[in-house]
């Protein structure tokens, strides 16, 4: 699915759902302690091919307002509420300034926390 904006002089401008989704990946990371944006685990039967993978970034828009799902994979030790809040944040005003579409909702998914490697 694709925004469309009519309003240009001479043409009209089209962004897909999936430069939204970069945009939003590439916010979350922005965010001191998300390790990485990955598609939630789906257990054994994922690994055997029985189940669809999630996407690690969603995108639904209705009437042009946009709901965004993200899975992240957080550090060991981090504050999960307050680092969810900075990654909503970061990710609802990166996709309004780039591309002037409005973000409704951004819900974080914490699919898994990345372990401090020991020697």
């Amino acid at each position: 699915m694709d925004v469309m904006n009519s309003d240009n002089v001479g043409g009209s401008l089209q962004i897909s759902t999936d430069v939204l989704a970069k945009i939003a990946k590439q916010a979350a990371l922005e965010i001191d302690g998300v390790q990485e944006v990955s598609a939630a685990n789906t257990g054994v039967k994922g690994l055997l091919g029985k189940v669809n993978p999630q996407k690690a970034v969603t995108v639904q828009l209705n009437d042009d307002v946009a709901e965004i799902t993200i899975c992240v994979i957080v550090g060991y030790g981090c504050k999960i509420p307050s680092l969810c809040e900075k990654v909503q944040k970061n990710v609802k005003s990166s996709i309004q300034n780039m591309t002037n579409i409005t973000v409704a909702h951004v819900n974080v998914m914490v699919c898994g926390v990345l372990l401090p490697v020991t020697e």
